[in-house]
């Protein structure tokens, strides 16, 4: 890995600013509006219509030639068929649809951002991307992501990790532009008021694939010690307090390598922009990461292969969480701390990343065939302890996602029955949002994924 450059001193925690307008356009103020109503519809405008198409029936023969062809049926869950049907069983679409009641309408804030924003020149319709939904697997489409922020996006994500944390040698440069998180970025956080905001949330996703990858898995990882470079890793998001005679050794030890730097880096820009209760609401949740990580070491150090629950309980905190949880800061106002402590509100959360990391589990799922030794995944976990096929655990592990993404849209709606504050309805939203999104990158990504010949 290349030497690191100087990084700056880490800004202190008590100098935050938060919401306060970031360089590349003034973020709208949002003022303290009264709690508003709840409409019967609230989230159904946030998901557009889908229909997700399930496993194909058997082959059967042609059927003789028609005077006209009856219309198709899909096998599948129908989500949604028109704006004025919602599902029976979406609750959160019930919920989140955009009531124009009092005080509702800074709810409905991504529009009212995009003005903020230089107007592209007439840009040309932008095709959707391809890729191919798993399928019978239940989820929401999102609008094809604002090209103009995804290039842009793009371009300062890599400027960053070239210039700034020296993240990776020119040979990954495919990969890094591979993984398209400028596209990823900009489809989960549709209500982030600048670009600036956005890079929030884009560098500290990139920090996080990169101590995954050099860690733990692709580029280098290993089982082996990844408790100790974890833990140091970890003080580059949650300061060490040492002494005079030994500080400048640790301070000193985080541009010691890409992953480091790049999370010193990504959390000092985070700590900028939020308040001290939003940074450290992520770090909790990265540590909550990192023992995720460490437990699915400490299983392939041993080889034990989990029960499909233990499995289940394991990727609850290795998983996507440290992503949605961010959302306020990334939208630019803050969820305050003892709405987010609620019960109900960490049940919303947690499906949320529990619902998105199977999604990664599905499609990654050949990815992961190919790699060396085995690689635990919830359709791997099920076809071994279950004495299930390849497929039918692949079919199973669909509809656990399946299960899980409702149960997340049922409590959505629940919490937002239970305390309609425009704040809490709002971060909802979001975090409704990069499910989506997530969902969306997956789908589209080619390059990283493809599904298994099952249907």
């Amino acid at each position: 890995m290349p030497d690191s450059g100087p990084l700056g001193s880490s800004p202190p925690e008590q100098r935050p600013t938060p919401h306060t307008a970031l360089p590349d356009a003034p973020a709208p103020v949002i003022p303290d509006l009264p709690v508003a109503p709840i409409a019967s519809g609230f989230l159904a405008a946030l998901h557009p219509a889908v229909m997700t198409p399930g496993p194909p029936p058997a082959p059967a023969p042609a059927p003789a030639p028609a005077p006209a062809p009856a219309p198709a049926k899909s096998t599948g869950t129908a989500v949604r068929e028109s704006a004025d049907a919602p599902a029976p069983d979406s609750a959160l679409q019930g919920i989140l649809r955009g009531s124009t009641g009092l005080g509702m309408t800074a709810l409905a804030l991504a529009d009212r951002y995009r003005a903020a924003l230089p107007a592209p020149e007439s840009p040309a319709p932008v095709p959707p991307a391809e890729g191919r939904a798993v399928p019978g697997l239940y989820h929401h489409p999102v609008p094809e992501p604002d090209p103009v922020r995804v290039e842009e996006v793009s371009r300062r994500i890599k400027r960053w990790a070239e210039d700034e944390v020296q993240l990776y040698p020119e040979e990954w440069e495919g990969q890094f532009d591979g993984f398209s998180v400028g596209r990823y970025m900009v489809a989960c956080h549709p209500d982030a008021p600048t670009v600036d905001h956005l890079m929030l949330a884009t560098r500290l996703m990139v920090a996080e694939n990169a101590v995954d990858d050099c860690y733990c898995e692709d580029h280098g990882g290993s089982p082996v010690g990844l408790g100790g470079r974890l833990l140091l890793a970890h003080t580059a998001l949650d300061h060490v307090h040492s002494t005079a005679e030994y500080a400048p050794a640790w301070q000193e030890s985080l541009g010691s390598d890409a992953p480091r730097r790049a999370y010193r880096s990504a959390m000092d820009y985070f700590v900028r922009a939020t308040t001290p209760s939003q940074a450290d609401r992520y770090r909790h949740d990265m540590a909550r990461l990192h023992m995720g990580y460490l437990a699915e070491a400490a299983w392939a150090q041993t080889g034990h292969v989990p029960e499909v629950w233990e499995y289940l309980a394991m990727r609850q905190f290795n998983n996507f969480r440290p992503c949605p949880t961010i959302t306020d800061a990334v939208g630019g106002y803050e969820l305050p701390a003892d709405a987010h402590a609620r019960p109900d509100m960490q049940r919303v959360i947690a499906l949320a990343g529990n619902a998105t990391t199977i999604v990664n589990d599905l499609y990654s799922y050949t990815k992961e065939l190919d790699s060396p030794g085995l690689h635990l995944n919830l359709p791997v976990v099920i076809a071994k302890r279950e004495q299930l096929s390849e497929r039918d655990a692949y079919l199973k592990a669909v509809e656990v996602h399946n299960e899980l993404q409702h149960a997340f849209e049922a409590a959505a709606a629940e919490l937002a029955r239970a305390c309609p504050l425009p704040t809490v309805l709002r971060f909802l939203r979001g975090v409704a949002a990069w499910v989506d999104g997530n969902h969306d990158w997956h789908r589209t990504n080619t390059f990283r994924y493809t599904l298994p010949d099952f249907w």
